[in-house]
């Protein structure tokens, strides 16, 4: 029996022209896994997909399907890497596997490791240590503890 666990919080909608070769470029540059593929006949248009990156969640939609969830894109997102290392060997991955790094290698002032990348359909990619924390939560980043208002 398959344990399924639900997410609740914001998740990223990123368009694709072709989704489904775009799922299998994400599967090669970052080392997505598809949790959701609907229908999932290759030969039939997608209607719904979900991929799991890092220790995200983002759905992956048809750019080119009618309806208010298939916008043309580009979008932005952000996966969260547990370590530096971890990222690293991501861009690795990712450089092999012919991805645009439109960003490399970078340790940011308030704390994170982090990289980007550009994938076929325009998508920005953000990739690194970086954990936003809710107010009053604690910021792994930085390991200061975050208030309102910073």
């Amino acid at each position: 029996m398959t344990d399924t666990q639900t997410f609740a919080g914001a998740v990223p909608i990123v368009p694709f022209v072709q989704p489904r070769k775009g799922i299998a470029w994400l599967q090669e540059a970052f080392g997505a896994i598809p949790t959701a593929v609907h229908p999932p006949e290759p030969d039939l248009p997608l209607k719904h997909a979900e991929v799991r990156i890092g220790t995200g969640l983002v759905m992956i939609d048809d750019a080119d399907r009618e309806g208010v969830f298939a916008l043309p894109g580009p979008v932005v997102i952000y996966v969260v890497i547990d370590t530096a290392d971890e990222v690293d060997a991501l861009h690795d991955r990712a450089a092999a596997a012919g991805a645009e790094i439109v960003m490399g290698l970078t340790d940011q002032d308030y704390g994170s490791h982090e990289f980007a990348a550009r994938d076929p359909h325009g998508n920005i990619w953000g990739f690194g240590t970086c954990r936003p924390a809710l107010v009053g939560g604690l910021s792994r980043a930085s390991g200061r503890t975050r208030s309102a208002g910073t």
